[in-house]
């Protein structure tokens, strides 16, 4: 990869840069950046680099990813683009393909391509039905070890809302996660004891000490709200470990008076939210002859304006879900940018993805401070503007001080895994 710019390999002083400042008025502070021994420091340093007037941003935390799902799309497309399309895709690989090999060699090429983007942390869901469940996560514990270091990550178990219970499959499940120190989680939807099965879920969740992270109202029909739910449940059963909701889909096409109301709820309950932007706006709407009316995103200016704390992640990675992405961060706050109105506000919304994710899933924040480590990604962009025209391929990655190889992998890799697109195309 062509770098803009070259590093040492000691220490080194960032001159004329837009470094990121959290509390800055547009997320940046004019001025420099320091390193030696692999942290940032506040002494400059005899070795001095003018970075043209470039950005530094922190290294991103990508929360919530699907690893085992990642690259199947070569032997399991989506026949029609619709989220029930990929649902059924998606079970039948699953079943057929899903082994441990299989799983490992799908999520290693995955965390190559965020490594090399310039990501440090990220959270995935773990398809986790039974047997999947016993086969997933000891390779997401190996994984994880094999790339501590790297990437921090964190796996949450993805099971539906109706499978869980005080007994059964779903009681190994919950172990499994926290013997693997995991998250638990599950998928809500309307059930007619949605509350009594989020009480099971809680308790079970409390008595083993784990936070809880939840894929949440994935649909464009208003009267889904478990959401709501959710959140009166947290503030029920007083449940004071941190809980994520993702999507939220169809909170942005309720009542508005109904949509207030669970924001309010939302907030009074402090959960977290993670909006997908890229896989929502491929799944949601989606009709054979008729243009998508709406963008699939949740209501996260309306959310930020209560003090919730809102963040932005990749989702899915070529597989039935999302047929693109690269595990880039750049893409996805470049797109979130375009979908959600994020320009034009009374804030900045670089924090939605790094400090904000960090704090949500407890990850170290790296917010550039003097004696946080060194693990940031600088820009040839000298704004904004200029930031999001293009893909910024020339980057420069930097863990604990010093650039890393920022070579993608290969698709070749996994061909012997896939029915490839190109095969596909001639056949």
């Amino acid at each position: 990869m062509n770098d803009f710019l070259k590093l040492p390999q000691g220490g080194y002083t960032l001159e004329n840069a837009l470094v990121y400042h959290a509390d800055a008025p547009f997320g940046f502070a004019v001025g420099s950046l320091s390193v030696a021994g692999g942290r940032v420091v506040d002494e400059q340093q005899a070795t001095r680099i003018d970075v043209g007037g470039g950005i530094v941003l922190p290294s991103f935390v990508d929360m919530h990813t699907h690893l085992d799902k990642g690259h199947i799309w070569g032997r399991a497309p989506n026949p029609d683009g619709t989220f029930m399309g990929a649902l059924e895709t998606v079970g039948a690989d699953r079943a057929a393909n899903w082994t441990a090999e299989d799983v490992r060699r799908r999520m290693t090429f995955s965390l190559k391509c965020a490594f090399a983007h310039g990501t440090s942390a990220i959270r995935t869901h773990l398809d986790s039905i039974a047997p999947q469940d016993q086969i997933s996560w000891p390779v997401f514990r190996d994984v994880r070890e094999e790339w501590a270091g790297r990437i921090a990550l964190q796996a949450a178990c993805l099971v539906p809302i109706d499978e869980v219970g005080e007994a059964g499959a779903f009681l190994r499940t919950a172990d499994i996660v926290a013997q693997c120190d995991g998250v638990l989680g599950a998928v809500t939807y309307p059930v007619p004891d949605l509350e009594n099965r989020l009480n099971v879920f809680f308790s079970m969740a409390a008595e083993r000490e784990l936070a809880a992270d939840f894929h949440v109202d994935e649909t464009g029909d208003p009267s889904v709200a478990t959401l709501r739910t959710i959140a009166e449940t947290v503030l029920k059963t007083g449940f004071d470990a941190p809980v994520t909701v993702g999507h939220c889909c169809s909170l942005a096409v309720q009542d508005e008076s109904e949509a207030d109301r669970t924001m309010d709820l939302v907030a009074e309950a402090g959960l977290h939210v993670v909006s997908l932007p890229l896989c929502n706006l491929f799944l949601q709407a989606r009709d054979p002859v008729k243009t998508p009316r709406w963008r699939g995103v949740t209501l996260v200016h309306e959310m930020r304006a209560r003090g919730i704390n809102v963040s932005f992640a990749s989702d899915n990675t070529r597989d039935p879900f999302y047929a693109y992405g690269d595990l880039d961060m750049v893409e996805v706050l470049r797109e979130s940018t375009r979908i959600a109105h994020l320009d034009h506000s009374d804030t900045h919304w670089l924090d939605a993805f790094s400090a904000n994710p960090g704090t949500a899933c407890g990850f170290d924040v790296n917010n550039l401070a003097p004696g946080s480590v060194a693990d940031f990604v600088v820009f040839k962009a000298r704004s904004m503007t200029e930031f999001l025209a293009r893909p910024q391929t020339d980057r420069v990655v930097v863990r604990a001080g010093k650039a890393i190889d920022r070579t993608l992998p290969d698709y070749a890799e996994l061909d012997d895994l896939l029915v490839t697109d190109r095969k596909r195309m001639t056949a």
